[in-house]
C-alpha cells in the first residue's frame, strides 16, 4: 500500500548553480578515481534540456584520459572508444572538457540530499552524457532517477563481471549487432542497438524517434531501461569507423 507524501516537494529556491558533484570516488569498473557531475542546463537539440550527467576521471583531462586509454575507468570495454578506433559520437574536447575544467575550478558544489533535491524536481535526467552509468555506484544513479520526472540511460557493461544488474532497470543495454541485442534481451534487458544505414529493424525494435520523427529524448523517454528496444543509425564525426567487419566480429 502507498501513502500520500508527508513532506511536500518545493520548487528550487535561489540561483541555481551550474551543476552538482553527485559522486566522487572509485570507479566500479577498475577502482580508479572518477567524478559524476550533473549539469542543469543543456542546449543539446537531440536530447532537449535534460539534466546531463558526466562521468569523468577526476585526475585527468578528458582528452588526455582518452589518449592514454585511462577512459576505461568511465567507459569500460565500450567498443566505440575513440582511442581504440571506435565511432563514439562525443566530441571529448568540447563539453566533457568544459565540465571537467569547471569541476577543477570548484564551480560545482557537492550535492546534499534533502537540500538540493528540488533542483531535479520536474526535470528529466540523462544518465551518461559522457561515460557509462555503470561506472558509478547504482545508488547514485537511482537517487537521481528517483528525484526526477524521468530519465534515459545506456550501458555497454552488462556482460562484465562487476556489472550491477540493478542497472537493467535504469538503462538500455547498448548492442552493436543483432546477435548481441538478442542475447541481452534474453536476459530481460531492453536494448539500444547501433546499426548501419539501411539495416533492417529486428522484431520488437523501433527506430529512435529522434531520427524517425524528430522527437527529442526529453519528449520521448523510451530509453529508460524498461519500455522499448530501440535501434539507431550510427552517427557523429567518427561514424565511418563503424564498419561491417567490426559489426561482424562482435
Amino acid at each position: 500500500m502507498e501513502y500520500l507524501s508527508a513532506k511536500k516537494a518545493k520548487p528550487a529556491q535561489g540561483k541555481a548553480p551550474g551543476g552538482f558533484v553527485m559522486y566522487d570516488g572509485p570507479s566500479a569498473i577498475d577502482g580508479e578515481p572518477i567524478v559524476v557531475i550533473a549539469t542543469l542546463k543543456s542546449s543539446n537539440r537531440k536530447t532537449g534540456d535534460m539534466v546531463q550527467t558526466w562521468i569523468l576521471r577526476q585526475d585527468l583531462h578528458p582528452v588526455e584520459s582518452s589518449a592514454q586509454g585511462a577512459d576505461v575507468s568511465i567507459c569500460g570495454n565500450c567498443p566505440h572508444r575513440q582511442n581504440t578506433g571506435g565511432a563514439c559520437y562525443v566530441n571529448i574536447g568540447q563539453a566533457p572538457a568544459q565540465v571537467w575544467k569547471s569541476y577543477k575550478k570548484g564551480n560545482y558544489p557537492a550535492f546534499i540530499s534533502g537540500e538540493h533535491d528540488s533542483f531535479f524536481m520536474g526535470r528529466k535526467v540523462r544518465l551518461g552524457a559522457y561515460g557509462d552509468p555503470a561506472a558509478m555506484p547504482y545508488e547514485i544513479a537511482e537517487r537521481m532517477v528517483h528525484m526526477s520526472l524521468g530519465h534515459t540511460g545506456y550501458t555497454h557493461q552488462a556482460a562484465r563481471k562487476f556489472f550491477d544488474k540493478r542497472f537493467l532497470t535504469l538503462c538500455q543495454v547498448s548492442a552493436d549487432t543483432p546477435r548481441q541485442a538478442l542475447k541481452f534481451q534474453a536476459m530481460g534487458a531492453k536494448t539500444f542497438r547501433v546499426a548501419l544505414d539501411g539495416d533492417a529493424l529486428m522484431d520488437g525494435e523501433i527506430e529512435c524517434l529522434s531520427d524517425s520523427k524528430g522527437i527529442s529524448c526529453l519528449d520521448c523517454g523510451l530509453c529508460n531501461g524498461v519500455k522499448q528496444n530501440i535501434a539507431i543509425t550510427v552517427h557523429g564525426t567518427w561514424s565511418s569507423r563503424f564498419k561491417s567487419k567490426r559489426v561482424l566480429a562482435a
